[in-house]
């Protein structure tokens, strides 16, 4: 008899299987209205598929049109505009060959929505020629063969324009390091430092020539 009244007694601690039953029913409750409550505040959500219309400035020349908000920079220049300097790679932001300069930073492209760029100056590898001539990053390449198959050099040559901007006389650790999140399959890196170099360099003379002019003028 004095055994059987013990085992109805409560235990020690107060914990009781029906109990624990009734508090994680009152907790999922409480946990359901939660998140029924949250669900309602939150925001509509766009359409990937609604178009909107942006303006995109590039190379100088202002475009405006209709994007859907999902579509990277890279798919809107090459499929919608026709600019097709810059080439689609990896497109998971790893080769660099997309690499475009929005106010004057490299920037993949594969990896930037077009209404990122919206009110930014974009640059591409067409915007770098001088007229109808080469640019001095462009034509440094051809001179140092800095390239052999070339499918990736608009990318690197776009790099390497940013680098200088940022850089003027960047050393060639400097220079490697700034060029290294563009990808040469071929290999042709060293050659590439070299481009790099002879542009930092014959910007430097032009300037130091310039400077002596001033001063030869003023005196």
């Amino acid at each position: 008899m004095t055994k059987k009244k013990q085992s109805q007694k409560s235990p020690p601690n107060g914990f009781t299987r029906r109990g624990f039953l009734g508090t994680v029913g009152a907790g999922a409750a409480a946990v359901a209205t939660g998140v029924t409550r949250r669900s309602e505040a939150v925001p509509e959500i766009t359409d990937p598929e609604e178009m909107v219309q942006i303006a995109l400035r590039i190379n100088g020349q202002l475009h405006r049109l209709l994007v859907e908000p999902r579509w990277t920079l890279l798919f809107v220049l090459r499929e919608r505009l026709g600019i097709t300097g810059t080439k689609a790679g990896c497109e998971r932001g790893e080769c660099g060959s997309c690499t475009v300069l929005i106010n004057d930073k490299p920037r993949y492209a594969c990896l930037t929505l077009a209404l990122e760029a919206e009110e930014a100056e974009i640059t591409t590898v067409e915007g770098l020629l001088d007229g109808e001539q080469l640019g001095p990053v462009q034509q440094a390449f051809v001179d140092h063969d800095a390239f052999q198959c070339g499918y990736c050099t608009p990318g690197q040559v776009v790099a390497a324009e940013g680098l200088l901007r940022a850089n003027p006389s960047p050393t060639e650790q400097e220079i490697r390091v700034g060029m290294s999140g563009n990808l040469c399959r071929c290999g042709a890196y060293q050659h590439i430092v070299n481009a790099v170099s002879h542009v930092s360099e014959t910007r430097h003379a032009v300037s130091d020539l310039g400077e002596t002019d001033k001063k030869g003028g003023a005196s």
